[in-house]
């Protein structure tokens, strides 16, 4: 049997592919390279990732150096143009790794070692040797030099091969050197060959290059993908697109361009070419510094003029509006998240930092290992025992392209380290902590756009590294200026002049009065009320008063309820010249505006708020000096002591209220100094006796004292030098007996001792015949001295909630009584010469031990039933007459009015 040479080659080539189909059409083109690649495990491994990899476009394999689209703004050239070398780097990694697991091969042959009788490289031809010489040839090797060979067959089937002599064939004989190695051994030794003579940089590089790219691109991006950095990146990108397209920063720059552009100014002449403009150029702010905040004497105003503004300039949509003021929170809440720390900034300077390391790596390994590719090796794989020789000389096919792209290789790592260090010097050679708006605020009105630092400042310098107009816009969201602005449109668009005008009510001195709560400031239609006589503003933290209050001409009455209120110059001069009444209520003194003690013509000052200096040097007033005019002044604190700049009022103060919440006044002397003081107030001061400074006020005519500790007061007999005191009131404290030196006070017109815990009523009272108003009203008086009747200026008298059981008859002896209130006490009749009092109007006995009311009442012509305090049943005891006689309407007006003082009941 015959079988040729191709036929035998094409046997040994068959097992190599058995089982192995996913490499077939490989093993068909190429068997040697197939079984190179067959029998190294990496490169299995290799090309399976390359064929799943093969499934991928260039561009999906590039998404790994991806990052959303939104966050290009934080990416500077130099990390962008990193992006695109490292996408470089890619491609030929992957370049170089798909040609070496195609086309990468070692192809050797044996070196024969020279002997005496073989010294050319040549054997001459040779006869050749019978049929069973073409096994013994192989036997000389021996069968386990050849393990891969086919057992030789038995005689009764081996083959014959025969050689047909060359001129039978016209061939000549094969020359050149016969090795003895058949296809399988040369397999062997090529793979044997690829793994103990080529450096192992020349097998490896492109895998290593893969995974330096990898590395780099994953080192390029990590800040943003980091849970603790990604967040706050993310919404920082988010609020500063949402800030950069926003409408209010295009108004606000474009208006801020237009204060001081003389061009701008000639553009206000028409409303309908400024809607234009606006409409027109939104992206195209170019802001000016607008008028500068004057100080003088401690006192800040607003130096803005008074322009007649267009509405179209202030117009916003309300959406717009909304949204803008969602803006400046979230802008406020993110600055302070992100000004805590600098983590942002340390993880860049860090992935930096890995990146440069890698960089020298790379770079020091490679320039040392490419030397080591060559196309020639000598191979010494020690397998003498298995093809009979020692030495084998190969050529490596892929030497030259893997040196080629390795050199390319080396210069894009180059230019990417020459980057890594510039970002390095970027980072380190100015704080990027910090960051200063001083050019926008240099550039626009917005003058309080503070500096910002750590994570926030390291942020915007790399927003600026990509457009420093996107710093610019967002600076505004950073201004209370602009934000206040932003309010005052808002708040002027919401708050029209119809509106206010609905709000506006009548007190009960029938004054019109305007009470503004919690707005975000002061709307400008609110200056077009000139009929408005009184202007509350509470809890307006922004409140401006601006030159048009100046149109208020009836304004007389201002109120400030913690609101720390500005004013400009134009409206200082009209308030100091006008205004007549101030009242304002803070918690720190520092409320307080500084031009309130420049008010020369105000007339009344309620100051309500902490001005204990006992614990803090700095709380206190400023002086008063300038208040030229202040006639009475009324301070609700919890003082310890007088101010002793109260002074300053002493020559023209007359009334000093002090309601002290409890807190005791220890100190009193700065009162000796007030000598035309006329009215005089300390509440709830803690005092337990009567103030010797009080005696040294010649001028006070009327002395209030409530809601103290008093228990005696023994010292009124110095009442007696005081010749103009007419009002004493000393309610709701604990008197237990009024002094019978209470007699020599005679010029006394009014006594208010009611809650207190009075038992008896001496006799030398009644003998202050000026008494017009006595009240002893909730105490424990039992009997009403007969004396009482001496009190014949007496016009009011109150001893309701006592104990008294009978009313004497010489109290109807004072018949210019107008009111009197019995309620609450034991009484069980009412004497029938009540009908005396002729001028009485308001009556109580309801709560009494009563069964019948006199007949008499009816001969009280002024008295009326809405006047007269007592149970139906008891007024339906009344005659007809006498009911209808109470019940009639009147249309006049008493100077007393018809009910019991709510004070002194």
């Amino acid at each position: 049997m015959r079988i040729s040479v191709n036929s035998l080659q094409g046997t040994s080539k068959t097992p190599s592919c058995v089982g192995l189909l996913w490499t077939e059409t490989l093993c068909e083109n190429n068997s040697v390279q197939k079984h190179q690649l067959l029998y190294n495990p990496m490169h299995i491994f290799l090309l399976k990732l390359f064929s799943v990899a093969g499934m991928f476009t260039l561009t999906e394999v590039a998404s790994l150096n991806d990052i959303q689209p939104t966050y290009r703004i934080l990416k500077p050239w130099w990390d962008v143009f990193m992006d695109y070398l490292g996408i470089v780097m890619l491609m030929l990694a992957i370049f170089s790794g798909t040609m070496q697991l195609t086309k990468d091969q070692v192809v050797c042959l044996p070196i024969l070692e020279q002997t005496p009788e073989r010294s050319g490289g040549f054997l001459e031809p040779e006869a050749p040797e019978p049929t069973n010489g073409f096994w013994n040839k192989e036997s000389a090797i021996g069968e386990q030099a050849a393990p891969l060979m086919a057992k030789r067959p038995p005689d009764s089937v081996t083959p014959t091969i025969h050689f047909t002599q060359p001129a039978t064939i016209g061939q000549p004989y094969p020359t050149g050197v016969r090795t003895k190695l058949d296809f399988q051994q040369y397999v062997f030794v090529n793979q044997m060959c690829y793994h103990v003579a080529l450096p192992w940089y020349s097998k490896y590089f492109p895998y290593l290059a893969l995974i330096h790219t990898i590395v780099l691109m994953v080192s390029s991006n990590f800040w943003f993908k980091y849970p603790k950095t990604s967040s706050k990146v993310e919404h920082f990108v988010s609020i500063l697109g949402k800030c950069f397209e926003s409408p209010w920063t295009t108004k606000a720059l474009s208006e801020t361009a237009c204060e001081d552009s003389s061009e701008n100014k000639q553009r206000l002449a028409g409303a309908s070419s400024l809607l234009k403009h606006l409409s027109t150029s939104s992206e195209e702010g170019s802001p000016n510094q607008s008028a500068p905040v004057l100080t003088k004497s401690g006192v800040t105003f607003s130096a803005e003029k008074l322009v007649s503004e267009i509405p179209s300039m202030t117009i916003l949509d309300k959406k717009d509006g909304e949204q803008a003021k969602a803006l400046f929170e979230k802008v406020r809440k993110f600055r302070a998240h992100v000004e805590d720390s600098d983590l942002i900034y340390r993880l860049y300077a860090i992935q930096t930092v890995i990146k440069t390391v890698k960089f020298i790596l790379i770079l020091c390994y490679t320039m040392t290992f490419v030397a080591y590719i060559d196309f020639d090796h000598v191979c010494e794989p020690e397998i003498k025992h298995l093809t009979g020789y020692t030495k084998f000389h190969c050529t490596h096919n892929m030497a030259f392209m893997l040196n080629k792209l390795l050199v390319s290789y080396i210069a894009l790592i180059c230019v990417y380290g020459v980057i890594c260090i510039y970002t390095l010097f970027w980072l380190f050679r100015r704080p990027l902590k910090e960051y200063s708006f001083e050019k926008v605020r240099e550039e626009s009105s917005f003058s309080d756009i503070p500096d910002v630092k750590n994570d926030f400042a390291f942020l915007l310098h790399m927003v600026d590294q990509y457009d420093q107009l996107y710093s610019k816009r967002f600076g505004v969201f950073l201004s209370e200026v602009s934000e206040n602005k932003l309010r005052e449109i808002s708040l002027n668009h919401e708050w029209t002049f119809d509106k206010l005008r609905q709000h506006v009510t009548r007190n009960p001195q029938d004054k019109l009065e305007l009470h503004l709560f919690m707005l975000s400031g002061v709307p400008d239609a609110v200056f077009d009320l000139t009929d408005l006589e009184i202007l509350k503003l509470e809890l307006i933290p922004e409140a401006k008063i601006t030159a048009k209050i100046s149109q208020m001409i009836n304004l007389q009455d201002l109120h400030f309820y913690h609101c720390p209120a500005k004013v400009e110059q134009t409206a200082f001069i009209f308030l100091r010249d006008h205004l007549r009444c101030l009242h304002v209520k803070f918690t720190d003194v520092a409320e307080i505006p500084s031009w309130v003690y420049m008010l020369k013509n105000l007339r009344e000052l309620y100051l309500v708020g902490n001005l204990n200096s006992e614990n803090n040097k700095l709380i206190g007033l400023e002086s008063l000096r300038d208040l030229r005019h202040l006639k009475i002044l009324h301070l609700k604190s919890n003082l310890t002591k007088i101010p002793t700049n109260i002074t300053d009022l002493s020559p023209h103060l007359l009334k000093l209220v002090i309601h002290n919440d409890g807190t005791k006044l220890l100190v009193l002397n700065s009162l000796k100094k007030m000598m035309n003081l006329a009215e005089l107030e300390l509440h709830n001061c803690e005092l337990e006796r009567i103030p010797h400074a009080i005696f040294s006020l010649n001028n006070l005519q009327e002395l209030d004292l409530k809601s103290n500790n008093i228990r005696t007061i023994e010292e009124v007999i110095s009442f007696q030098h005081l010749k103009r005191l007419t009002c004493l009131k000393l309610w709701h404290n604990k008197i237990i007996t009024i002094p019978l030196s209470i007699s020599h006070v005679k010029n006394l017109e009014s006594l208010y001792l009611s809650h207190n815990k009075l038992e008896s009523l001496p006799s030398p009272l009644f003998t202050l015949l000026k008494l017009r108003h006595l009240d002893v009203s909730h105490n424990s008086i039992v009997v009403i001295p007969p004396e009482v009747g001496f009190l014949q200026n007496l016009l009011y008298f109150a001893i309701t909630g006592n104990k008294v059981e009978a009313l004497p008859k010489q109290l109807f002896k004072c018949t210019k009584l107008r009111t009197l209130c019995f309620g609450h006490n034991c009484i069980s009749s009412v004497p029938e010469k009540i009908g005396q009092l002729s001028q009485l109007t308001h009556l109580e006995l309801k709560g009494n031990c009563l069964d019948r009311l006199p007949a008499q009442l009816g001969q009280c012509s002024l008295l009326r039933r809405s006047c007269l305090i007592v149970e139906d049943h008891l007024f339906d005891s009344l005659p007809i007459e006498v009911k209808e006689s109470i019940n009639q309407e009147t249309s006049v007006s008493f100077a007393n009015g018809c009910k019991c003082l709510s004070d002194g009941r």
